[in-house]
């Protein structure tokens, strides 16, 4: 395949051009098995043929200890394809273990998507969305009138691990509730059901103590922010707050 910007050959399809300096690959779609993956690389919204070609990587588990290696080694195997393309979006379905890995590997925003046909929903979700970017540091989207944060630091952890979404605006602590039922797990923290307006909530619960938190996002409807709400949730997965 050439770059479509300079025409220079690139090693694989859809990869970055070190000649030009130019991406040629918009978006990738990860499609993670526990023994296999596929990547599939998405050209710019208004290209005639969205899909740039697709790439399988394989695995064979193992048992006990080696495992965690096995999956270390796969997930970074995934993590350098789509570092090569270095796309601006990366959307992944599938083995949650295998998602989550990756995600620790890359920078890229990355965004969870129906398991059906992730393709077909990433091309349709590409098509139909129109969400703002917001580029305010983490710390700097967090106000409100309640400046009492439950769980101390580990709680300010979960406020910054939300407020730290692209598509995010603002994290407005609220009250909080010491009366609910005690629990022996820790701090645990969820994004409930999106409003009307695509605003969530996050409710944070460390032993019998519950904060209730107002999620601004970028989400102009319902549908929208049940995305941006499902994306959170995973996040909060990733960093053992679920």
């Amino acid at each position: 395949m050439e770059c479509r910007h300079c025409g220079s050959s690139l090693e694989k399809p859809g990869d970055f051009c070190l000649r030009c300096r130019e991406e040629n690959t918009a978006a990738i779609v990860l499609e993670a098995g526990r023994e296999r993956a596929t990547l599939t690389m998405l050209a710019d919204e208004d290209a005639d043929d969205p899909v740039i070609a697709e790439t399988t990587i394989t695995t064979t588990p193992e048992d006990g200890e080696n495992e965690v290696v096995e999956l270390r080694n796969f997930a970074g195997l995934l993590a350098d394809e789509i570092r090569r393309k270095r796309p601006d979006e990366v959307y992944a379905s599938g083995e949650r273990d295998v998602v989550r890995a990756v995600r620790r590997d890359v920078h890229h925003s990355f965004y969870r998507v129906d398991d059906e046909d992730p393709v077909a929903d990433v091309l349709e979700r590409r098509g139909n969305r129109a969400l703002e970017v917001v580029e305010t540091p983490p710390a700097e989207k967090i106000g409100g009138s309640h400046s009492t944060l439950i769980g101390g630091r580990t709680g300010m952890r979960a406020i910054q691990t939300v407020a730290g979404h692209p598509h995010v605006k603002k994290v407005i602590p609220g009250p909080i509730d010491a009366g609910g039922k005690g629990s022996q797990s820790g701090l645990r923290a969820k994004v409930t059901r999106a409003d009307d307006g695509g605003n969530v909530r996050m409710l944070i619960r460390d032993g019998s103590s519950v904060q209730e938190n107002r999620v601004v996002t970028t989400a102009p409807n319902r549908e929208l922010g049940e995305r941006i709400r499902d994306d959170l949730n995973d996040v909060l997965t990733d960093a053992e707050f679920q």
